[in-house]
């Protein structure tokens, strides 16, 4: 089963458990600051996905295999939980409600459509299984040495949370083969049937071009009760550039 953080509700009520499902390259560690203050009236589970963190090594990567993987984790936990998936973790939260609606309560998408994208990220997994990972003591000395390869350092300071200083040697907590082997279906869309028919808010980063207006025919076919929102001054990491106001969208349409 895939690793899961749990942060127990701190004044427990009615309402389900939170699953956080991260994105491409992410660990449930990414997700710790905001699981936390949304444990405040429920309990929340965060998840490494397969061939990411400390879960599973697979030979596959494909939606219908991380669905049934989120699907065993709510099993294990209670029977139904309300998710929230980012990214790739959105496109697998899309998947599980659409073929096991009834374990899925109310269900957050940030910052992704249920369709086929046409970007790579390969370039980022060549840069870093290139990265010279010898004597590497310090992980600031690691970002100077993925600075040649990234010049974004958000985005190095993001991937180098995968990297386990405390190996020997050091090495990514991430399936970085099978990751690039399966890109194809991670960025794709499995064309996905089927009709979910709970509350379901489609979150999305202002600044962001990942959730488009002509998508919205294509949400609606699946996801008939949709709500669309947009956090000012985002991007596609709107739950890192605009964290407080993640949670205030989320807390509001989670409520019963």
């Amino acid at each position: 089963m895939l690793n899961t953080v749990s942060y127990a509700a701190q004044t427990p009520t009615a309402l389900p458990p939170l699953l956080i499902v991260h994105g491409l390259f992410g660990s449930a560690r990414n997700w710790g600051v905001i699981a936390r203050r949304m444990s405040t009236d429920r309990d929340v589970l965060a998840v490494d996905m397969r061939n990411h963190g400390e879960s599973p090594r697979f030979s596959s990567h494909s939606y219908p295999d991380m669905a049934e993987d989120l699907a065993e984790v709510i099993a294990a936990n209670g029977g139904q939980m309300d998710v929230m998936g980012h990214s790739m973790g959105g496109k697998a939260a899309m998947h599980l409600a659409l073929t096991h609606g009834d374990i899925v309560g109310r269900l957050i998408v940030a910052d992704i459509a249920p369709v086929a994208y046409s970007h790579d990220q390969s370039r980022h997994i060549h840069a870093m299984k290139t990265l010279d990972l010898t004597d590497l003591t310090a992980r600031s000395e690691a970002d100077e040495r993925l600075a040649k390869l990234i010049d974004d350092p958000a985005l190095r300071a993001f991937f180098l949370q995968s990297l386990d200083l405390k190996a020997t040697p050091p090495q990514w907590r991430l399936n970085l083969d099978v990751l690039e082997a399966e890109m194809p279906k991670i960025v794709g869309w499995p064309g996905t049937v089927g009709v979910f028919e709970n509350p379901t808010l489609f979150l999305s980063g202002a600044e962001s071009t990942y959730v488009k207006p002509e998508y919205r025919a294509a949400i609606r076919a699946l996801f008939p009760v949709a709500r669309f929102a947009k956090l000012p001054g985002a991007g596609h990491w709107l739950h890192a550039e605009k964290p407080r106001e993640f949670e205030d969208t989320m807390r509001i349409f989670l409520a019963r």
